[in-house]
């Protein structure tokens, strides 16, 4: 089994936060590939079904950013996924928006949720990585993160996704360099190959 988790925060208030790109991602997947109903379990809501073969859950837990490692690690322990089966989707500050990067292990690069699931469960687990840009200050990265996504771009939200939904066959195939590859061609040819930051510092 494959555990599929997306980082962001529960409730309304937090839904179209850039930091909750990861639900968003695994919200899609769910959706396209037809798992079950989401339901409360785990800390947080669960939904499961085949990917490709493969078992899949997917897990959006409710503990806040900061604690997402409990649910992560309650899951994975009940169903003994090994790390290397552990997937997270997460918004990424040093990626440009549109931009998905796939990596195993690494580090946090500050990021709450990641830490937490580190601490709890190991490091060795995969992560994509969903680009949202940087606000261009360090000052700022807390209000552009738990600041809803601009209408403007919502378009590559959208494509962004798609494509985690569209490619996620290749994750549970072990074909992690392939999801990445895929879905970077997808998005250039939706024309989202050089995205700036909303409110971002221009040149």
């Amino acid at each position: 089994m494959f555990l599929f988790a997306g980082l962001g925060n529960p409730g309304s208030k937090y839904a179209g936060n850039r930091h909750n790109i990861g639900f968003m991602a695994v919200d899609a997947i769910v959706r396209r590939h037809r798992l079950s109903p989401w339901r409360r379990r785990f800390q947080g809501a669960v939904s499961e079904g085949e990917i490709a073969g493969q078992k899949v859950l997917a897990l959006l837990p409710e503990t806040f950013m900061n604690e997402s490692g409990r649910a992560v690690a309650e899951a994975a322990k009940f169903y003994k996924i090994p790390l290397e089966r552990i997937v997270v989707f997460h918004d990424e500050l040093d990626l440009p928006p549109a931009k998905i990067r796939v990596k195993k292990g690494g580090g946090n690069a500050g990021h709450n949720g990641l830490r937490s699931i580190t601490a709890q469960c190991g490091n060795d687990y995969w992560r994509v990585r969903l680009g949202i840009g940087h606000p261009g200050d360090k000052s700022l990265v807390h209000s552009y993160v738990l600041n809803d996504f601009g209408k403007a771009e919502r378009d590559w939200v959208d494509g962004v996704c798609t494509a985690c939904a569209d490619f996620a066959p290749a994750l549970t195939a072990g074909k992690a360099e392939e999801f990445q590859n895929r879905a970077h061609l997808f998005l250039e040819a939706q024309g989202f190959a050089d995205i700036k930051p909303l409110g971002a510092p221009r040149p």
